[in-house]
C-alpha cells in the first residue's frame, strides 16, 4: 500500500489527513527511501524537479532515478546512517532530459519506535537561484551588508569567496561598530553552509551558569528549573555556522568545554553523558585584544590557536574615510524608504560636518547619526540643525587626521601652546579662528586655508561660537 494511494497522517488533527497532501504542497522535492536505498515516494515538487513520474520509479534504487555527482552508496546517505543525524551536502541532479540542475540535497535517517533504521527521507532543493544569487553577491561597492570601496574593504571583499569554502575557524577583529556580525553573516551566506542555520551567542551577555547551558544544552534535571530537555546552541547549528560575539568575555571554565568540542565535535550537555555529533563551523569575534588577555591569564592560548586559524580584522571608520559618503548615502536611502520619506540628500554643510567626523563608534554610530537626522528632518533635505547637537560641540579628538593637522598649524603660527590648567579649550580654538580672520581681513576662504580646514567646516565652527563673518 502507497502513500499516495491510501496512506494518512493520524492524531495530529481532529481528523485524516492524506499523506500525499502534506509532502505534495511542500516547494521542494521530498524522497522518501528504504533502507536498501530504494525509492518508495517522492512528492510533486521532485517529480517536476527530476523529470520522472512516481510510478516510474518506486522500488528503484535511488541512484538511478536521483542521478547525481555525489556516491549515493558511500556518500551523504551512509553519513547519515552511522549518525543518526540530518547531512546536508550540495551537487548536481542530471534530469530525465540530461539537463544538470545545482541542488542541495539534505538526507535525514528514519528510526522506527526502537531506534532501528528503517528508511530515509531525502529533500532535494533547487540551487539554480541561490547560485546565481552568489554570483552577484559581490558588488561594485560591497559584499553582501558590507559596504566600502577604500583599499582595506577590498582587500576584504577580495579574500572573503576563498574563506567562505573552506571549514576552517574565523577570528573576527575589530572595534565597536565596524561590522564585526555582518562579515560574519556574510561569510556564512558565500560558504556551502549558506542555506543550514547561522546561529548568534553572545558570549558576554550571559552569566556562567546560563551560558554553558545555552551553549551545550541540558538535561531534564540538570538543575532547579530544568524540566526537561533543551537542545543548545551548537546542536541546533548542525550543518551551519555557530557565530561567538565577544569571545573575549567566555569564562575560563567554558572556555576548556568549547576547546574539547573543537576538537572531537561532540556535545555534550549539561547532567547527561550522552554525546551529541555536530557539523558545525566556528566564527568567532571580538573587539578585545586576546593577545594581551592570554600575558593576564584571562583567556587560553589553545584556545586562541584553535580560533585564530584565519584572523579577518576591520578597520575602524576614520582608517578608511573614504567610505563614509557611500555609507552616508547608503543609509539615507535605506532610511528614507523605511520612513517612507521623500529625502533627497544631505546640505553641503551637513555633508562636510558629517564627512569631518572621526566616528568613534564606527559605523553603527554613523548609522544612528542618519537615522536620528532622517527622523527629525521635515523636508527632503537634511541640514546641519537635524544632526544630533554633541557632533556640533565635537572636540579636537573627534575631528579627522587632516583637520587636526591645520590645528597644529594655526597654534603655531599664532604662538598658542598647550592651554592652561584655567583655559577651556573651546575658548583656545575661538581665539584661533579670530585670529585668522583677522589676518585673513575677513575673508573666509583665505582663513579656512590659514587654519587647513574647509570652508564649511569654518563656517560651522564660526557658527558654533557665535562668530559673525
Amino acid at each position: 500500500m502507497s502513500p499516495s494511494e491510501s496512506g494518512v497522517v493520524h492524531d495530529l488533527f481532529e481528523s485524516p489527513v492524506p499523506f500525499a497532501n502534506v509532502l505534495n504542497r511542500l516547494p521542494v522535492g521530498v524522497a522518501i527511501l528504504d533502507a536498501g536505498r530504494r525509492i518508495l515516494y517522492m512528492n510533486s515538487a521532485l517529480e517536476a524537479l527530476c523529470g520522472f513520474d512516481l510510478e516510474q520509479v518506486r522500488g528503484v534504487p535511488s541512484r538511478y532515478a536521483l542521478r547525481t555527482n555525489l556516491c549515493r552508496n558511500e556518500g551523504p546517505v551512509d553519513e547519515a546512517a552511522r549518525g543518526a543525524s540530518p547531512v546536508a551536502t550540495e551537487g548536481n541532479l542530471i534530469t530525465r532530459a540530461r539537463k544538470r540542475i545545482p541542488v542541495r540535497f539534505t538526507t535525514t535517517p528514519l528510526l522506527d519506535a526502537a531506534e532501528n533504521l528503517v528508511g530515509f527521507l531525502e529533500t532535494i532543493e533547487d540551487a539554480t537561484a541561490v547560485q546565481e544569487a552568489g554570483h552577484e553577491l559581490q558588488k561594485e561597492f560591497g559584499f553582501g551588508q558590507l559596504l566600502g570601496h577604500s583599499p582595506r574593504m577590498k582587500e576584504l571583499f577580495d579574500v572573503i569567496p576563498v574563506i567562505a569554502q573552506t571549514d576552517s575557524s574565523v577570528l573576527v577583529t575589530g572595534e565597536t561598530g565596524t561590522g564585526k556580525d555582518m562579515l560574519a553573516e556574510v561569510i556564512h551566506e558565500a560558504s556551502d553552509r549558506g542555506r543550514g542555520p547561522f546561529v548568534k551567542v553572545n558570549c558576554g551577555a550571559l552569566p556562567e551558569t546560563l551560558l554553558e547551558s545555552e551553549l551545550f544544552g541540558h538535561t531534564k534535571g540538570a538543575f532547579t528549573g530544568a524540566v526537561s530537555d533543551r537542545p543548545g546552541r551548537i546542536r541546533l547549528a548542525h550543518n551551519g555556522t555557530l557565530y561567538l560575539t565577544e569571545i573575549g568575555d567566555l569564562p575560563l571554565s567554558l572556555q576548556v568545554k568549547l576547546l574539547t568540542f573543537l576538537d572531537d565535535k561532540v556535545v555534550y550537555p549539561l547532567g547527561g553523558s550522552k554525546g551529541f555529533q555536530a557539523n558545525v563551523r566556528i566564527i568567532a569575534a571580538t573587539h578585545r585584544n586576546l593577545e594581551q588577555m592570554l600575558e593576564q591569564g584571562r583567556f587560553r592560548q589553545d584556545l586562541l590557536y584553535r580560533l585564530n586559524v584565519i584572523r579577518m580584522h576591520l578597520p575602524p571608520l576614520r582608517e578608511r574615510p573614504e567610505d563614509i559618503g557611500l555609507l552616508l548615502d547608503h543609509f539615507l536611502r535605506v532610511l528614507a524608504q523605511r520612513f517612507n520619506k521623500k529625502l533627497s540628500g544631505f546640505s553641503r554643510p551637513a555633508r562636510d560636518l558629517l564627512m569631518s567626523y572621526a566616528y568613534p563608534g564606527n559605523v553603527r554610530e554613523l548609522k544612528n547619526i542618519v537615522e536620528y537626522a532622517a527622523n527629525i528632518c521635515q523636508g527632503e533635505v537634511l541640514d546641519v540643525e537635524h544632526v544630533p547637537a554633541y557632533l556640533l560641540e565635537a572636540p579636537a579628538s573627534a575631528v579627522l587626521a587632516g583637520e587636526s593637522e591645520g590645528w597644529e598649524r594655526a597654534l603655531k603660527d599664532d604662538g598658542v601652546h598647550e592651554p592652561g590648567a584655567g583655559v577651556k579649550w573651546p575658548e583656545v580654538e575661538r581665539r584661533i579662528i579670530l585670529d585668522a580672520l583677522v589676518r585673513s581681513r575677513g575673508r573666509r576662504r583665505r582663513a579656512a586655508e590659514i587654519l587647513g580646514w574647509g570652508r564649511s567646516t569654518l563656517w560651522r565652527k564660526m557658527r558654533q561660537y557665535g562668530i559673525e563673518g
